[in-house]
């Protein structure tokens, strides 16, 4: 008897916390403030980045589409964010000093500088006063470009919400390849198909390297990524995001045949950036509001690995 005893296995034991109360505090920000700034931000510097190759390559009607899609959309993530802050001076306060080990100080001197100069570069091409100095901010935002494409990557990343930092290693090229992919749409839409075509390769290159982000984050085990991606409301969310990424990508193949396949693949895309952030940013919510996403995944990573041997 004794030795049954002995020998009977301990059974794992179950996570609690105290009264079920959440470990950290779920994120403030507000919907739809934060998802639209996440979108527009990133829209915005792939924009630059396209309209920028689109001037040196001769394509004047997809580079102005490109500069405007740029200008347009980072003075609208900065509203987004102001509006979600409750008052300017909270964003302007940012901007006070500079820290690089800060990623939300770090995203605040990207955005900024790049939405002055790509509305610059912007009211240049409209009026068609100061060319010189229009183009010379224009390349500027263009070089800032792949900053702010994935800076709030990095942003959600470094929090310690865990279904935005668990996927660290992924979420800068989902955010990457949606960027490229939403700028693609607007080219498509904007520019005449006889100049789209740059646009209709970086909407099919960016579903790619999209879809290719999502698919090697779900590859990895974890209460989180098998929970919060994949059940609820983020869940649906995010299918649907792929589903759009993958018809909009094939659809840009033959957009260059059709007016009617250019509108829906472009339509098709840009719904499926906009749902992708939203998505993300819903499963981080949700993750920090449970507190067995934040201390399962701890005790993982602090757990001895054993070897196979």
């Amino acid at each position: 008897m004794q030795h049954d005893r002995e020998a009977r296995p301990v059974p794992e034991a179950e996570f609690r916390s105290y009264y079920g109360k959440p470990v950290i505090k779920a994120p403030v920000w507000k919907v739809p403030d934060v998802p639209a700034y996440l979108y527009l931000g990133g829209m915005a510097g792939a924009s630059a980045n396209m309209a920028l190759l689109a001037d040196l390559t001769g394509r004047p009607a997809l580079a102005r589409a490109g500069r405007l899609a740029a200008a347009a959309g980072s003075a609208s993530s900065v509203l987004a964010l102001v509006h979600d802050l409750g008052r300017p001076t909270r964003f302007l306060n940012m901007l006070r000093v500079f820290k690089p080990t800060s990623p939300l100080s770090v995203g605040s001197w990207i955005l900024a500088p790049f939405s002055a100069l790509a509305a610059a570069g912007a009211a240049s091409d409209l009026t068609g006063l100061l060319p010189a100095l229009g183009r010379l901010s224009a390349v500027g935002a263009g070089i800032i470009a792949p900053a702010m494409t994935t800076y709030t990557a990095v942003l959600l990343a470094d929090t310690a919400v865990p279904g935005w930092h668990e996927i660290y290693r992924e979420l800068p090229f989902v955010f990457a390849g949606s960027a490229v992919a939403s700028a693609g749409a607007v080219g498509m839409l904007a520019a005449p198909r006889a100049e789209a075509g740059p646009a209709r390769r970086m909407a099919l290159a960016g579903s790619v390297l999209e879809l290719a982000a999502h698919w090697q984050m779900e590859q990895r085990s974890g209460p989180v990524i098998g929970e919060v991606y994949r059940r609820g409301r983020a869940g649906k969310v995010l299918s649907a995001a792929r589903a759009l990424a993958c018809l909009g990508g094939i659809t840009a193949i033959f957009a260059g045949r059709s007016r009617l396949l250019t509108i829906g693949s472009g339509l098709c895309l840009t719904a499926s950036t906009a749902a992708t952030r939203y998505g993300i940013f819903e499963a981080g919510r949700e993750s920090a509001r449970d507190p067995r996403y934040t201390i399962v995944p701890q005790r993982q990573h602090a757990a001895p690995q054993t070897s196979p041997d």
